[in-house]
């Protein structure tokens, strides 16, 4: 079995964590120890994917992997969804790994198949999903021989999961699937690959579980050093502008319920970082909105003008940041994450955490009582008036378009109202993503699906379709845009007949709608390249597409519609729902920091205004 190395290792100085131990299961008991038993390579694959507690199986089949494919007709443990791109596969994975927490699990054939799923791949690389993706590869000895449908997928995705394996012996592949659940589901989640070539999936061998896992140099730190624990409450304890910067291994770390405890303890105000939507409540006073280049103005302005950053699961991604030599420039920086390469990769932290956040919390919650036990902390009034002023100034809002059409922020704003808090909202990439950050309210954790890092178009579809098969009794709502819906729309095939049934919402304004905004503020208003129709001449017809795909289709261009729609949609349980939203076409989100110039400077409808006053400060 050839590896490549691990994505991440101890930390220096970190304590001796204990060997690694099996994956947790992904939804069932890990099935017991048994004796060896005769099996071919394939067979060998199904029931290492049932012991490790895979339930369902997103793929295609294809002649590399096909051998697989056979004894998983047989499985009664696993559930195979057939997609029709890989890319869907890959997706539905992902989704279904964020909605759950559990390792998502896709499948592709060789060459074509595998380099299909590169994007997934990517995605939940960025975005730290824990997927494993199997693949077919063509018999060992064409290995490298340029035969019919081979790609090096092993050395493709080198640069983009947190481990891969190519199995060159049959006896190896238990062993390789209980590592690759391992290393997805641990420390920092993240996709592994695993490549089996063709001969190794027919030849015989023996099963037998569990395998020994063999990771040398895998030794995540979870437990933090008490040390920085207590330098970290010690600067919390003394800021008289904190600001606690909430990133999405909090939500990975399943350490919501201890962020709120801290939150409350501190008194400090908190920002959620796209990925982290869901991670604190947004109905909580203390919560002043997400940071970034399309964040509120008091999420912006807190972290800017803070004297104290305690960032926590987060990795002061630029689209937070803005110019990086600009941000925060009085700020202290407290940093906590799981991955020790994180730490002080773009902005020097003074009191570096490596540890699991869920652990790194509960610490400092402890920690903090001590230095309030022992004095007086610091009185945040002033800092609260000046957050709530600028709340206040700055609400987050939207004017109707002039032309009369259907305002989008108001249709994604109807829908988080009618479908509540308990709701899973998945998003696609460009402004509808943005306005569903914005105006979805969003309470419980893992409720907001997203491509984040790698901004992926077409993520939406398939996404919301695994997460609805990790949660089936939820509501799923996908809300895409016209452009992202057309790049994997044919996944609703899939759900019409798996009996997925997602409800999807077309926020379709004709265009390419982020990359319009951008061309009207940075390009003149030269429109190149971004109009796609799907007003001027209705093509296509997304109504009529989602019918021949075997959903509900709908079509809303009036808000006296809007939430008729809306509910109908939500009485329809049995197959999937497509509502084509036809919005105004020149609709632009606010606020905006432009990318490479400082979050100093935030653009919005009425110009460019500095977020404080000298005096203010």
């Amino acid at each position: 079995m050839t590896t490549a190395s691990p994505r991440s290792g101890p930390a220096p100085g970190a304590p001796k964590p204990a060997p690694p131990k099996p994956a947790p299961p992904a939804g069932r008991t890990l099935r017991p120890a048994s004796e060896p038993i005769s099996v071919t390579g394939a067979q060998s694959l199904v029931r290492a994917l049932e012991a490790v507690g895979c339930e369902i199986v997103f793929g295609i089949p294809g002649g590399a992997i096909l051998p697989a494919y056979d004894p998983l007709l047989d499985s009664t443990l696993l559930r195979h969804v057939l997609v029709r791109h890989e890319q869907g596969a890959g997706h539905a994975a992902a989704g279904y790994a964020q909605a759950s927490g559990k390792v998502g699990v896709c499948m592709a054939t060789s060459g074509p198949g595998a380099t299909n799923l590169v994007t997934p791949i990517c995605d939940a690389h960025m975005d730290s999903v824990p997927i494993v993706a199997i693949t077919g590869q063509v018999p060992r000895p064409m290995i490298g021989s340029d035969g019919f449908q081979e790609a090096d997928i092993r050395g493709i995705t080198m640069p983009i999961t947190k481990h891969n394996i190519l199995v060159l012996d049959p006896a190896e592949i238990p062993q390789a699937i209980a590592e690759a659940f391992h290393l997805a589901g641990t420390g920092r989640p993240g996709p592994v690959l695993v490549d089996i070539p063709k001969d190794v999936l027919q030849a015989k061998t023996t099963f037998h579980w569990p395998p020994e896992m063999k990771l040398p140099g895998y030794r995540p730190t979870t437990r933090p050093h008490g040390k920085q624990i207590r330098e970290a409450a010690k600067l919390i304890a003394g800021a008289h502008r904190p600001v606690l910067y909430v990133g999405g291994g909090v939500i990975k770390a399943e350490a919501c319920a201890e962020l709120r405890a801290l939150v409350e303890l501190t008194g400090a105000p908190v920002v959620t970082t796209l990925m982290a939507r869901g991670a604190f409540p947004d109905s909580h006073p203390q919560h002043v909105g997400m940071p970034g280049m399309h964040g509120t103005v008091a999420a912006v302005a807190a972290m800017q003008k803070s004297d104290l950053l305690v960032a926590l699961g987060a990795r002061f991604d630029d689209r937070v940041t803005g110019q990086l030599s600009t941000f925060a420039p009085d700020a202290a920086i407290v940093h906590a994450d799981i991955d020790p390469a994180e730490i002080s990769k773009n902005r020097r932290a003074d009191v570096p955490i490596v540890g699991d956040a869920k652990e790194v919390i509960t610490e400092l919650i402890e920690a903090m009582r001590v230095e309030h036990a022992e004095g007086t902390p610091t009185d945040l009034t002033a800092w609260w008036s000046q957050l709530n002023a600028l709340r206040e100034t700055f609400p987050l809002g939207y004017d109707w378009p002039a032309d009369g059409s259907l305002s989008p922020e108001y249709v994604i704003e109807r829908i988080g109202q009618i479908a509540g808090p308990d709701a899973l909202y998945v998003a696609g990439v460009g402004q509808h993503q943005m306005w569903a950050a914005q105006f979805v309210r969003y309470e419980n954790p893992r409720t907001w699906l997203n491509s984040g890092g790698l901004g992926t178009m077409g993520y939406a579809v398939p996404a919301a379709m695994g997460a609805k098969m990790a949660l089936p009794e939820a509501t799923v709502w996908c809300i895409d845009g016209d452009g992202c819906f057309q790049m994997t729309n044919q996944e609703l095939a899939t759900c019409a007949i798996e009996n997925i049934p997602i409800k999807v919402a077309v926020i379709n304004n004709g265009n390419l709608g982020m990359v319009r905004q951008w061309q009207n503020l940075f390009y003149s208003e030269r429109y190149s390249q971004t109009d796609l129709g799907t007003h001027s001449r209705r093509i296509p017809d997304f109504k009529l597409l989602a019918e021949a795909m075997g959903c509900v289709g709908m079509r809303c261009d009036s808000r006296d519609q809007v939430d008729d729609v809306i509910n109908a949609a939500m009485e329809i349980n049995d197959k999937p729902v497509v509502i084509d939203f036809v919005v105004g076409a020149d609709a632009q989100v606010w606020p905006m920091v432009a990318a490479g110039t400082s979050n100093d400077e935030v653009m919005a409808a009425r110009g460019i205004r500095p977020l404080f006053d000298e005096d203010d400060v």
